[in-house]
């Protein structure tokens, strides 16, 4: 049977959690936190959706999305992902179909892609339609039983001599303008990180929405250096939804405050708050590109796992200039 390809609505919001806690059961999100994530997202940024029904059942879904933090009004991501039982019957086929027929109307110049190094099925899809690889980003792990502090003694002593402080989030709530300072910050570290695209950044509200709405943010594993008020550098964590396991967030410093063993102090906060909460794994995601952090990560006995693979398809307009699409 054919699927029904039909607009994405907001009563679809438990079928696309379960079909993506499917596809990367080490990533889980909720309905809760894709209503949040829709709900609170840059209006600028395009984002739409569709579903592949299978007698009734919402079996798969598709669509378009453009990053908020590499924002571009011709460049998109596609989003596109079948539960395991329903895939080969032609179901991602059509959404990725559907997909590209409607942002023809918006004259892209790319649409991009992620899929796991042990995704065969999905990276042959991807290459069939005309994807090549453009980046890839390392996963690693932490046991945290594993971890010998005992070799990282005086550490922090460094920098508390240069007068640098490392503070949580919570214990930084009484300052009337930390968040505006936390968006600063978190801006000029992410601006420096590598990324296919150019860097735009967050406006304040949907920066302080975003912080204010993520439910596994923890306020005292988000860790700021602050020399005499300002603030230098961050590290923070994210609970993983059902799991012991922690995802890292931004890891960063600012540009003159670098090379002084800051970002290992703030790893080593993160580190100690795993051990002191009883969680057994600390995750996290870096460009192969980013040599700096991979090593600090791989001092700290960071694991490398999975390879995440990023892909780019092109598009240009046809010679006669009237319309439509090719890649």
């Amino acid at each position: 049977m054919s699927p029904v390809i039909r607009q994405f609505t907001p009563a679809d919001y438990p079928a696309l959690a379960e079909i993506w806690n499917a596809s990367y059961p080490d990533y889980p999100t909720t309905p809760d936190e894709q209503r949040l994530e829709d709900r609170d997202r840059e209006k600028r940024c395009r984002r739409e959706r569709w579903v592949g029904e299978v007698d009734g059942r919402i079996v798969g879904f598709g669509g378009f999305d453009q990053p908020a933090t590499m924002y571009h009004p011709r460049r998109f991501s596609l989003m596109l992902n079948v539960l395991p039982d329903f895939q080969r019957r032609g179901i991602g086929s059509a959404l990725y179909d559907r997909v590209e027929a409607e942002f023809a109307q918006f004259d892209p110049l790319s649409l991009r892609a992620i899929a796991g190094e042990d995704m065969a099925g999905r990276i042959r899809f991807l290459e069939a339609r005309g994807f090549r690889e453009e980046s890839r980003c390392w996963e690693s792990q932490l046991e945290v039983s594993e971890f010998e502090p005992a070799s990282f003694a005086g550490t922090e002593e460094r920098i508390r001599i240069q007068g640098i402080g490392i503070r949580t989030m919570r214990e930084l709530e009484t300052e009337p303008d930390r968040d505006r300072k936390l968006h600063e910050l978190i801006s000029e570290v992410q601006a420096d990180m590598p990324s296919p695209e150019p860097y735009t950044r967050l406006s304040y509200e949907a920066f302080l929405k975003r912080m204010r709405e993520d439910q596994n943010l923890l306020p005292d594993a988000f860790f700021v250096a602050v020399d005499r008020g300002d603030y230098v550098g961050v590290h923070f964590l994210r609970q993983v939804p059902g799991s012991r396991a922690l995802m890292t967030g931004d890891t960063g410093v600012t540009r003159t405050y670098r090379r002084r063993g800051l970002a290992l102090v703030l790893k080593l906060r993160g580190i100690m708050y795993a051990r002191a909460h009883g969680h057994s794994l600390i995750r996290t995601l870096n460009d192969s590109s980013n040599r700096s952090i991979l090593a600090l990560n791989q001092r700290l006995g960071f694991r490398r796992s999975l390879a995440w693979v990023g892909f780019i398809k092109e598009f240009t307009r046809p010679a006669t200039g009237t319309g439509g699409i090719r890649g």
